[in-house]
């Protein structure tokens, strides 16, 4: 059985290391699934994530020159799709509200140069 990079393929989860997971393929052959191609994000333990006899959906990533197999179940799982986005659509301010805006902005900025004027004359004194 020839096995192609991008082939998803099924198998049983043979024994488990602190490295990563042997999973027993068709064919009598066996591939490595590293700790870090387990799940999506950090995983600290896999025997939280895999059980041993367990079924799994596995990527082909690699087959090296030894003939050993490296595998994925994170890249045979189909990738979680980001949330919607509730992006609200503001209307175009009138222009009774832009000037309103305009002068709470100003009043502001104006009150914070007094302030500063305030204290600087009081030390030319």
């Amino acid at each position: 059985m020839e096995l192609s990079i991008g082939a998803l393929l099924d198998g049983k989860v043979k024994s488990i290391m602190n490295y990563g997971a042997f999973i027993q393929l068709e064919g009598n052959r066996t591939g490595l699934v590293h700790i870090s191609e387990v799940a999506n994000g950090f995983v600290n333990d896999i025997h939280s994530h895999l059980t041993q006899g367990q079924d799994v959906r596995v990527k082909v990533i690699g087959v090296d020159e030894k003939g050993r197999i490296n595998l994925s179940i994170r890249q045979a799982q189909e990738k979680p799709r980001p949330a919607p986005r509730m992006e609200q659509v503001k209307a175009p301010l009138s222009f009774e509200e832009k000037l309103k805006q305009f002068m709470s902005d100003s009043d502001s900025k104006i009150a914070g140069c007094r302030q500063y004027e305030h204290k600087t004359k009081s030390r030319r004194r």
